[in-house]
């Protein structure tokens, strides 16, 4: 615990500018290994973007390449024609899965799905980069409840101040299927107080099954471990039950039991579909982790918690950007990829395309040029991947 004050002593200096007070060795190596993660990351971002950027110009390269080769300029103007009638399939196929998923969102809040709230309360507990991790978090769940067959009906309370001024920041979030209440869930279920269940990793009693009466409590707050114990604190003295994920029964753990948001979310959605603890966390928690506590290699010792730094939840963990990433790459395919593609086409259509009046190639007045077709508006899937791009997801460093 004093290595841990002093590491953050001395992480709060070097925000500020100042020099880091002198450290134990324990500590050195602990911010040490906080810097190297923070350099890993940079690296595998530069990276991702490299290789994003790279394969759009590989692959306006060889339309470009495929064009030239075409051997009239008739063929050419019905490979363009052919380029633009498969884009508008692939919007309207992204109509229907947006229709069905809202669909699915919507049934989910009249009563099918199980009831889950992110607890936003702790806004004044967390620094700016905290709520900017958590918020990419909150991002995440929405996104992975959209793409469930048996989504949960998802609340968000405690939206109010800074938490909801980040939350309005993310492209579509007016749009949201989603329950937002400015008042604690203590006030918004007060008729249903006896339903409810705080998931926090501190909790004497385990969570065997999931009740569809009831309403589980995910507690959003990232604080690098700062305020142990604050959850089960919480529900004690709101006079709630509390429980936590059966994790230990099926992971070999050898810290403390923590998951990110996301993380506890995604576990609960995987349970309900499979109705199989293990199958859950297995499918959630990152191979490399599981690898640790299955194996006891070294490291982290099995921990999957290597940075204490994640939030309130329910078993231990961490979700690193990279598997944020996968995540949001299941949920939207390659759209993300397709759409910058389409932007680079669309400028080599413009270059490439034929003048059927004149033969001429190049001629950016053609009527044969593929049309843009924009992501239509309200797809919150695809605006949380184009937020992706844009913005840090929560990583090792940030939880």
């Amino acid at each position: 615990m004093a290595d841990e004050a002093e590491t953050e002593k001395a992480t709060l200096a070097a925000e500020d500018g100042g020099n880091p007070p002198e450290l134990s060795k324990s500590a050195r190596k602990k911010l040490q290994k906080q810097e190297r993660q923070a350099e890993r990351k940079a690296a595998r971002k530069a990276a991702e973007k490299e290789r994003r950027r790279a394969d759009v110009e590989r692959r306006r390269r060889e339309w470009e390449d495929a064009l030239a080769a075409a051997p009239s300029d008739e063929a050419r103007a019905e490979m363009v024609a052919a380029r633009r009638e498969t884009r508008r399939e692939r919007v309207g196929q992204r109509a229907e899965e947006r229709g069905a998923r809202a669909d699915r969102l919507r049934r989910a809040a009249e009563g099918a799905g199980q009831k889950v709230v992110l607890d936003l309360e702790f806004a004044d507990l967390m620094r700016p980069n905290e709520i900017h991790s958590l918020t990419q978090q909150i991002m995440y769940c929405y996104a992975v409840n959209g793409r469930s067959a048996n989504p949960a009906h998802l609340w968000l309370t405690g939206c109010s101040g800074e938490m909801a001024t980040h939350l309005q920041r993310i492209p579509g979030y007016d749009k949201w299927i989603i329950e937002k209440a400015a008042k604690p869930y203590i006030e918004a279920f007060e008729d249903r107080k006896e339903n409810l269940v705080y998931l926090t990793a501190d909790a004497e009693t385990v969570l065997d099954d999931l009740d569809m009466s009831k309403i589980y409590i995910i507690g959003g707050l990232v604080d690098r471990n700062r305020w142990k114990g604050i959850t089960l604190k919480k529900s004690a003295e709101q006079g709630i039950q509390s429980a936590k994920l059966p994790i230990g029964n099926y992971l070999k753990m050898s810290s403390s039991q923590v998951l990110t948001v996301n993380q506890v979310f995604e576990i609960m959605l995987k349970f309900v579909e499979t109705r199989d603890w293990k199958t859950a966390f297995f499918h959630v928690i990152p191979q490399r982790k599981r690898g640790e506590a299955e194996t006891g290699d070294d490291g982290d010792k099995g921990s999957l918690d290597d940075n204490d730094a994640a939030p309130k939840g329910a078993a231990d963990g961490d979700h690193s950007e990279e598997d944020m990433n996968k995540g949001l790459d299941e949920e939207v395919g390659d759209d993300g990829d397709e759409e910058l593609e389409e932007e680079e086409m669309d400028a080599s259509n413009k270059r490439q395309c034929v003048r059927l009046e004149n033969g001429e190639v190049g001629d950016h007045s053609s009527g044969a040029v593929a049309e843009a077709i924009p992501i239509p508006d309200g797809d919150a899937t695809l605006q949380a991947e184009q937020a992706k791009n844009q913005t840090t997801l929560a990583g090792t460093d940030e939880q």
